[in-house]
């Protein structure tokens, strides 16, 4: 009986053997034409996972996607029963697919929660999908209760607890204060896995009222607030110093179980003062270093998928300098099931015999259980050629009809697996599906692969004959791959020819014929030989080769591993290059290449130039290239290759340099593998697996590097799996529902064997959920869709090839696609600190509506109107302020006073710019005027002058009125009192009367409002006209532009511009004339800064060239020797040596009047003599009268008035007497001392210490610093550098008079 146990035992396991060999070779083909017509039991393709927690605001959809042949009807069981769409008019199943979407709108979402399972169907077989549980998530609100105030010494520990409502998923959780802004966590405060917020020890700055705790929900995305918790800390009694103990877990020792692959994770949280450090280790073994990281300050340790061996107890140590405690968790893994080797699908012929094994493992081991066709295969119809055992289902001689589809379910306590495995029993004659006479091509020597693949079932035999008739066997030269291929491993000649491979099985036979021709290698003859050529002589390489007749060859010729210089000097024929005129640029390294469709050959020889005549001497030269390369000691990833060093030319060798030609990746590609020292001749190189290498030497010295070596017979290495991943994975989205996982592919060199792929892992951080993952090749990217918006994904890149998988990955964190913002920001506020200043507030928007990545909010304002009806209005264009970061408020600078403006806010992310804020106004307050728009004066009389203005360009208010305050200038550049006077804002003329006669004034003129005066523009006006006055208008760079003729005694300051540039004044003002015995007086203002001023007269009607004179900086100048009774034009001209720039004023004509024949010398006549004591006697008296004067002191009641009001405006008098202060003729467009005219035009807005720093990186306006026109009216002008040793003297009519004198 024993004996036939044994046997019995015995026969089974060979079965078994057997049984596996027969059912391992055939495979469900891919080509789409074959599958066209190919009947296929149901797959199911796609399903959804199996917990489901669907949002109540959206449709319910539970996919269920199948293939099969014919296509799949479907239907669906709800908590075990028959689920009827047809009947609920909710449910809706999409046609062709059996995936359902619910409409849950008006509904009780509870009223779908349930298990789903789908089936598809067809005749020949049932697929199930897994149960799919759905649930509806739920964010219920916080239980209503009062938290007591809580007061606790300083250095207690102390506990806020949380204690969320539990929700479907469970929330997140976070503290924050009651402006949202989360509170800090450090060694000393922490919050636990369970929300609870724990203090090791309190200090005074833990008070507050507003501890508040949030859960976050994340599928409804919403918020909920548990009640504010106030800590009050006493100072009175402080606890000291004290050991660290255990707030959490609590006692000596707690258990924590883990499931395999999960990441466990363990906390330790200790009370102390000090406050405790934590440190973490396992009893009686080592923390996984790659698995393991600590979080919330070391007291929180995580170790990513889990397994059974780091199960066990983990220790948590707390320490200060007070003492240490311990507390040990006694870690347990559990595994659900998991698969070692799922069922796959199996295609039978009619009575052969196949098995399906589930193969399984988990912790408690799982059972497994089988069904067919979606019934347990113990309620299914009995089948006595099937048989089940245990993991495993025997089918024994199957039949046509019998094809199904098996389920195999394998659980235990912590889940289960299931998967669905078709038999589809199958009658089909073979078929190829190989191209039919396809055409291969070989180089001598190298290896050949003809393709036969094939489908039928049975399995179809191949068979290989050569020219129809010889048979070819499994064997050397051939090998026949299980797929069908023929691999000739070196292929000569006399392969070439006709090969047919015949697919054969019971029900049939196919052939197809394909063709290999054994090419000729391409191979270089007379190689390019090394040449010294002297500098103008010709050089010349040859190049002839030996190629294959029927390949079509391409020379081509690089220089130093580039093209050719494109230089008529290089000539390149079929079998030669021919250098012209040798040149010192010529030296280096040519190589001539000769390429075919198949195969290619090249050759290197250097060129060195020298002179013409090279001196007798030692001649040092490169070294000559090693020979006789050999390889030994050959392993799978090093070899050793020894070499015979060539003549060193004088100079001895420093070292060699080994490099590697991979024939298989990068022919033609040279790569430097390492160095050794000039005394060696041999080196154990270090290789990667699949590579064709072939190795050649240089040597160096102190020339250079020789030719390089002949290459080394190829050693090829056999592939292995990859030593590397992708290198720079990113992950980034492009559009709102996409994640662009993108990285750095590997090269051939690196990819270590044949079949290279990437695969793509990606999973939704945070989130409880399996990896998700995707093979790609010849990528590098790879593009996941229907992504949630803006969210983070762990992404792994692991490359693969036919030889195994490369290194565990690392993971990188991307984000999914931004979107537009949904909503603006709400709740604005506008705060108005003056007439030019604003500050917006606004409540921050939520960090789910930005849908990306917040760079800011952006602040668009203009301004509508201005609040005075009149005022004229300007279309002025709208500006925007961009306030990065998360910010609540900014400032808007540079505002128009006594506007009414309008702005609205736009929140701004990666992606654009959400929709804007509702629009909010505000208006500026009032503020100072600008200058009146023009001044001028009219209608000048002996004792009057008028006046006309208008109004200011920018009211920036109510006018209120205007200033004038004017005061005289005598003849030697002394200001007088200034007089005051006020108008109302409709007055625009006066008439001011009793003035003086023949006397210059200066007027000032300003609006104001109630904020006070605005800028000054100033006037001149002589009363009387006494000579006549030249006011030339000159322009920059062009002479005079009309003749001279009599003007009024008018000159006008040029009114301030409003804009940003500083407007060009004019170079010259008045020019004046007088003529004497000694010849004319020339004098003019000047305001230039140039250093060559001339006074430049001709003949009136000649056309000789102007007669020029320098004058440098005076500003009057006399020009003598003039020719009686002559006229002239004259005219002064500034120019400046740097600047190609001429300054001239407008010509005026000077008569010299003719001498009459006879003559009186008045100087003579006793009456003149006489009247000339008079005058000087007068003027002796006329200065001890004002020494006296200057000697008493005496003030102008206007010196009073100005000592009372303090007015800017006014120029104070001397402090010494009541004269006037002196008054510079070179100062007359200059504003008084004390005045503030901008120097950009603008006017200056109210004082402001704020920064451009808080108004945010931009906006569509600049704002420029203010400053302001620098001029004075003083007692003595000092003389500086500029102006020398000129005379300041004014023109007046007294003046004008003394020069006929």
């Amino acid at each position: 009986m024993d004996r036939k146990w044994k046997w019995v035992l015995h026969f089974r396991m060979m079965l078994l053997i057997l049984l596996s060999q027969m059912t391992s070779g055939l495979e469900v083909p891919l080509d789409p034409k074959v599958l066209e017509g190919l009947p296929q039991p149901p797959t199911i393709t796609l399903q959804s996972p199996k917990d489901y927690i669907f949002d109540p605001r959206e449709n319910i959809v539970i996919h269920c996607e199948a293939k099969g042949k014919p296509h799949p009807s479907f239907s669906w069981t709800r908590n075990g029963t028959h689920f009827d769409v047809e009947k609920d008019s909710k449910v809706l199943m999409k046609p062709g697919s059996g995936t359902l979407v619910i409409d849950i709108s008006g509904e009780k979402a509870e009223a779908f929660e349930g298990t789903y399972q789908c089936t598809a169907h067809n005749e020949h077989g049932t697929a199930v999908s897994n149960n799919i549980v759905i649930r509806q998530s739920r964010s219920p609100l916080w239980p209503k209760e009062q938290n007591e105030d809580i007061t606790v010494q300083i250095g207690v520990p102390l506990v806020l607890q949380c204690r969320p409502p539990a929700g479907l998923p469970p929330p997140v959780i976070f503290w924050m204060d009651n402006n949202f802004q989360r509170l800090p966590l450090d060694k000393r405060v922490s919050q636990a896995l369970n929300g609870d917020l724990y203090f090791s020890n309190i200090l005074p700055e833990d008070t507050r009222s507003d501890y508040i705790c949030y859960a976050r929900f994340p599928h409804t995305q919403t918020i909920q607030q548990k009640q504010p918790i106030s800590v009050s800390v006493l100072n009175n009694n402080p606890e000291g110093e004290r050991r660290p103990g255990f707030m959490m877990p609590l006692g000596p020792t707690s258990t924590k179980l883990v499931l395999r692959g999960e990441t466990l994770v363990l906390e330790c949280i200790a009370e102390g003062l000090p406050t405790p450090d934590i440190s973490w280790q396992k009893d009686g073994g080592e923390l996984p270093t790659s698995r393991t990281s600590f979080q919330n300050f070391n007291k929180r340790l995580k170790i990513s998928d889990v397994n059974e061996a780091d199960a066990g107890n983990y220790r948590c140590t707390a320490t200060n300098n007070m003492g240490t405690a311990h507390h040990i968790i006694k870690v347990t893994v559990k595994a659900a099931p998991f698969w070692v080797s799922a069922p796959r699908n199996l295609i039978l012929a009619p009575n052969e015999t196949g098995i399906l094994t589930c193969r399984v493992s988990g912790e408690p081991k799982p059972k497994i259980s089988w069904f067919v066709n979606g019934v347990p295969i113990g309620n299914a119809p009995e089948d006595h050629s099937r048989k089940v055992e245990d993991d495993t289902v025997i089918l024994s001689n199957v039949q046509s009809g019998s094809s199904a589809v098996y389920q195999c379910n394998a659980s235990n306590e912590f889940g289960y697996l299931m998967a669905n495995a078709f038999v589809n029993v199958l009658a089909e004659p073979p078929r190829v599906l190989s191209p039919p006479n396809q055409v291969y091509q070989v180089i001598t020597n190298n290896p050949a692969l003809l393709h036969c693949s094939s489908f039928g079932s049975p399995i179809p035999t191949i068979t290989w004959f050569k020219d129809s008739q010889t048979s070819i066997k499994n064997g050397d030269p051939f090998v026949i791959h299980e797929n069908g291929t023929l691999e000739i491993h070196v292929a000569q000649p006399l392969n070439s020819g006709k090969y047919t491979c015949i697919a054969t099985n019971n029900l049939g036979i196919k052939e197809n014929h394909v063709y290999l021709e054994v090419k000729e290698p391409t191979r270089i003859l007379k190689q390019p030989e090394y040449k010294v050529v002297q500098r103008g002589m010709s050089a010349v390489f040859e190049c002839k080769v030996k190629h294959d007749p029927s390949l079509i060859p391409i020379m081509t010729w690089l220089k130093d591993n580039g093209e050719l210089p494109d230089d008529e000097r290089f000539e390149v024929d079929t079998d030669s290059l021919t250098i012209k005129d040798v040149t010192d640029g010529d030296e280096g390294t040519y190589t001539c290449i000769m390429n075919t469709t198949l195969d290619q050959d090249s050759a290197s020889a250097m060129l060195t130039v020298v002179e013409a005549t090279p001196t007798p001497a030692i001649v040092y030269e490169k070294p000559d290239p090693p020979s006789d390369l050999e390889l030994t000691d050959q392993t799978e990833r090093s070899v050793q290759l020894t070499w015979i060093p060539g003549d060193d030319h004088n100079s001895p060798t420093h070292k060699f340099l080994i490099q590697y030609e991979d024939l298989l990746h990068q022919p033609g590609v040279w790569i430097n593998l390492t160095e050794v020292a000039g005394t060696s001749t041999t080196a154990q190189l270090n290789l990667s697996p699949y590579v064709y290498y072939s190795f050649r030497v240089l040597a160096e010295n102190e020339v250079g590097y020789s030719r390089p070596s002949q290459p080394s017979r190829q050693y090829r290495t056999n592939p292995a799996a990859p030593d590397e991943n992708p290198s720079d994975v990113q992950g980034a989205g492009t559009d709102p529902d996409n994640l662009v996982i993108s990285w750095t592919a590997l090269t051939g060199f690196q990819s270590n064997g044949p079949g290279l792929e990437y695969k793509v892992q990606w999973r939704q951080k945070d989130v409880e959920e399996d990896w998700s993952s995707m093979n790609v090749v010849n990528a590098s990217q790879f593009v996941v869709n229907g992504t949630p918006t803006f969210v983070p994904y762990e992404i792994k890149v692991q490359a693969l090839n036919d030889y195994g998988n490369g290194p565990e990955p690392k993971v990188v964190t991307g984000y999914s696609g931004e979107d537009l913002p949904l909503s603006p920001p709400d709740s604005m506020q506008v705060m108005v600190h003056n007439s030019t200043l604003a500050e917006v507030h606004w409540q921050p928007v939520s960090a789910s509506s930005v849908r990306g990545k917040l760079q800011g909010y952006k602040v668009y304002y203009r301004r509508d109107r201005g609040l005075q009806d009149s005022e004229h209005e300007k279309e002025l264009q709208e500006q925007v302020l961009t306030f990065s970061g998360n910010r609540s408020e900014g400032r808007l600078p540079g505002l128009q006073p006594y506007s009414l403006y309008s702005l609205f806010i736009r929140v701004l992310n990666n992606k654009g710019e959400g929709p804007p804020s509702p629009v909010k106004t505000f208006e500026t307050p009032e503020g100072v005027p600008g200058p009146p728009s023009f001044l001028n004066v009219l209608n000048p009389g002996s004792g009057s002058l008028s006046l006309e203005w208008g109004p200011p360009m920018n009211n920036n208010g109510r006018l209120a009125g205007y200033t004038l305050k004017y005061q005289p200038v005598n003849n030697t550049s002394e200001l007088g009192p200034v007089k005051v006077m006020n108008f109302l804002s409709n007055e625009t003329s006066f008439t001011l009367g009793n003035l003086n006669s023949s006397m210059l004034y200066k007027f000032y003129l300003s609006a104001k409002t109630i904020k006070g005066s605005g800028p000054t523009i100033t006037e001149e006006a002589f009363t009387v006209l006494d000579t006549a006055y030249a006011q030339p208008t000159v322009k920059p760079g062009k002479g005079p532009t009309e003749p001279p003729h009599p003007t009024s005694p008018i000159t006008q300051s040029t009114p301030p511009q409003f804009r940003k540039v500083l407007p060009v004044l004019p170079v010259f003002g008045t020019v004046n004339t007088s003529v004497s015995e000694d010849g004319a007086v020339i004098s003019w203002e000047y305001f230039g800064h140039h250093k060559n001023v001339y006074v430049e007269y001709i003949v009136e009607n000649s056309k000789e060239d102007w007669i020029k004179e320098m004058v440098n900086s005076s500003h009057s100048h006399m020009i003598k020797g003039l020719k009686p009774g002559t006229s002239y034009r004259v005219r002064v001209v500034a120019r400046d040596p740097v600047d190609s720039t001429v300054h001239s004023t407008d010509e005026v004509l000077v008569s010299v009047p003719a001498v009459p024949s006879r003559q009186v010398d008045i100087a003579t006549q006793g009456w003149f003599i006489g009247l000339m004591c008079a005058i000087a006697l007068l003027i002796l008296v006329l200065l001890i009268v004002c020494f006296i004067k200057r000697n008493k002191g005496g003030k102008y009641p206007v010196k009073e008035k100005e000592e009372a009001h303090q007015d800017p405006e006014i120029q104070p008098m001397k402090e010494d007497d009541g004269t006037f202060g002196e008054y510079s003729d070179t100062e007359d467009h200059k504003p008084l001392k004390g005045s503030r005219t901008p120097s950009n035009g603008t006017v200056r807005r109210d004082e402001s210490d704020d920064s451009l720093v808080d108004y945010g990186e931009g906006g569509d306006g600049q704002f420029n610093e203010d400053g302001s026109f620098i001029g004075q009216y003083s007692g003595k002008k000092e003389k500086d550098t500029h102006e020398g040793n000129e005379s300041s003297e004014a023109p007046s009519p007294v003046n004008a008079m003394n020069s006929f004198v």
